[in-house]
């Protein structure tokens, strides 16, 4: 079984945000990854691209598949997980450690468009 971390935010394209604050940093789940097989491929956004809650913002590209990231949030790009260029497996490492981008949330009232946990998890089984 796919981890599921209390807490964050889910989208039902298996994207998770966690959130600081006035930020979100901005992920695949544990279940993508597992789904994906090896990452050999993360193309993210610039910093200060706009991103829209439910539109594409990058793709994760792996040995079997390439898969569209589809943003949970809407807001700003403040960071890119530069490691990512370089070592794009981190993410089948643990993919809640290693985040794609970071956030500035325009409309936190948009999380409640998201999934909890508990949600994600019954999403995940099905």
């Amino acid at each position: 079984m796919a981890k599921v971390i209390e807490g964050l935010y889910y989208a039902e394209s298996h994207e998770y945000v966690k959130v600081e604050g006035d930020f979100g940093y901005v992920g695949i789940t544990d279940y993508a990854q597992e789904q994906l097989g090896n990452v050999v491929y993360v193309d993210a956004p610039d910093v200060d691209d706009e991103v829209t809650q439910g539109e594409e913002f990058g793709a994760v590209e792996s040995v079997k598949a390439a898969s569209d990231l589809m943003s949970p949030v809407s807001g700003t790009v403040v960071e890119v997980n530069e490691a990512l260029a370089d070592s794009p497996e981190l993410v089948n490492e643990d993919a809640y450690a290693n985040w794609i981008i970071k956030v500035q949330l325009s409309d936190k009232s948009e999380l409640d468009n998201l999934l909890d946990a508990a949600a994600y998890t019954k999403l995940c089984a099905e």
